[in-house]
């Protein structure tokens, strides 16, 4: 018999060999608990953290959608959140896509530690499944929302969450929680999955856990697959942003950073970061509940600066800009449903100490050293001649012997670039001056060099 004849004989005889074997092999791996015989459906985690924006809003309604049609048996909402930015209205309509669910809605706050503040709260009441970890808090759940033409209740627990707090146990005894667990809470993720195991809710019976018998004759309890989802990398900048720390910051970073690239008469670095900044804190505002009066004090703060900036000597705008800001600062957002939006206080000090320093010390040696030539016998620039850096009108920049200066012109006589210019006079570091021809006859008599 040939080689090739003999290697068919031999691996058909391997197969028919082989075959009872493999039959055998899952039941057999069934018996002693080693793998599991059946695949359950999975169970999707979505996480919800920070204030509940138009942004976290539209990913629970998108994980919602997602989950209905991706085989998933139920959703588990993983919350940490002290309050919502959105209003009643929105956050109604929220409740009402959470309770009308095609598949079962677990929330779970957690892990120890986490909040759930605020109109996120009422979600609890509408959930399928709501369980907690041991040390989370819920409550200050404020004026219940109507959810499908009724109000959203807790129960027997309502009068204490509206403006009180309850921790695991609290919850548990007043009946705020719905799921199979044990006294012993639901510390760590897997645990909700034991806990909504066998629980029956839109006409079907949850199935997270397998049991099955291990070799030492113990329950083996294998929970589903889970598949976790967080909002994408834009998404979650844009919610960052939206929190009043992030927004506060940014806008103020932004503003200062503009103004210095202002003062430096260039366009460089620090001006693209300030206007990214800007326009991200500008964004958060947009999202936000915001004071307009107290934003117009934070740009009027900064306009009282600019004024001394450009002398170099922190002065009297210095010190009203400082107070605009402070006052701006502790009104910008408002209160939602009774939760304060203020920043918090390390937040609030670090941007107050870092404008006092940079507008009383920083900004003005700026000044000095970018546009300033020793001082010493610096009167005698009166009668100089020069050219104008760009165009100054009525505030620019000169050149003159060699040097930059800030410079100041009449606003009837205004220079091009490159123009030739004399100086008139001088008033702190900047510059008084006048077009070689054609200078404003009331703006200043030229003075003769001595």
């Amino acid at each position: 018999m040939r080689v090739g004849a003999k290697l068919r004989v031999m691996c058909g005889l391997g197969l028919m060999l082989a075959a009872p074997m493999m039959a055998l092999g899952p039941a057999r791996a069934a018996e002693d608990g080693s793998a599991t015989t059946v695949d359950l459906p999975p169970v999707d985690v979505v996480e919800v953290t920070g204030l509940v924006d138009r942004i976290s809003a539209d990913s629970i309604r998108t994980a919602l959608g997602r989950s209905a049609t991706n085989g998933a048996q139920a959703v588990v909402l993983q919350v940490n959140t002290r309050g919502a930015v959105i209003g009643r209205d929105a956050m109604a309509d929220l409740l009402s896509d959470i309770k009308n669910s095609k598949i079962p809605v677990a929330i779970w706050v957690g892990p120890s530690g986490s909040r759930l503040y605020g109109l996120p709260a009422q979600m609890v009441a509408v959930a399928d499944v709501a369980a907690m970890a041991p040390g989370a808090r819920i409550g200050r759940t404020g004026t219940p929302l109507k959810v499908d033409g009724a109000p959203v209740s807790f129960g027997a627990a309502d009068d204490v969450l509206r403006s009180g707090t309850l921790g695991f146990l609290e919850a548990r005894e007043q009946k705020v929680l719905k799921f199979a667990g044990d006294d012993r809470g639901v510390p760590v993720l897997r645990n909700i999955l034991l806990a909504m195991d066998g629980v029956s809710v839109k006409g079907r019976t949850l199935d997270t856990v397998q049991d099955g018998i291990g070799a030492n004759g113990q329950v083996n309890r294998e929970a589903t697959t889970t598949r976790f989802f967080k909002l994408g990398l834009v998404p979650r900048l844009f919610h960052t942003v939206a929190s009043p720390p992030s927004a506060y910051l940014l806008f103020t970073i932004g503003l200062a950073l503009l103004l210095f690239e202002f003062f430096t008469a260039g366009v460089g670095v620090a001006g693209l970061v300030g206007a990214v900044c800007l326009l991200l804190g500008a964004m958060g505002f947009g999202a936000l509940p915001m004071n307009g009066l107290a934003l117009v004090l934070l740009l009027a703060a900064f306009a009282s600066f600019a004024v001394d900036v450009q002398v170099g000597v922190p002065r009297l705008w210095t010190g009203a800009g400082m107070v605009l800001y402070v006052i701006g600062s502790f009104g910008l957002f408002r209160s939602v449903d009774g939760l304060s939006l203020r920043p918090g206080w390390i937040t609030m000090a670090t941007c107050i100490i870092g404008v006092a320093l940079t507008y009383t010390v920083g900004m003005p040696s700026m000044t000095r050293t970018r546009f300033a030539t020793p001082t010493i016998g610096r009167d005698n620039l009166v009668g100089e001649t020069g050219t104008a850096v760009g165009p100054v009108d009525p505030e620019g920049v000169v050149l003159v012997n060699g040097a930059r200066w800030r410079a100041r012109v009449n606003r009837s006589t205004p220079l091009t670039d490159a123009q030739g210019m004399r100086v008139t006079g001088i008033d702190g570091i900047t510059l008084e001056v006048e077009p070689l021809e054609g200078g404003a006859r009331d703006y200043r008599e030229m003075r003769k060099k001595d």
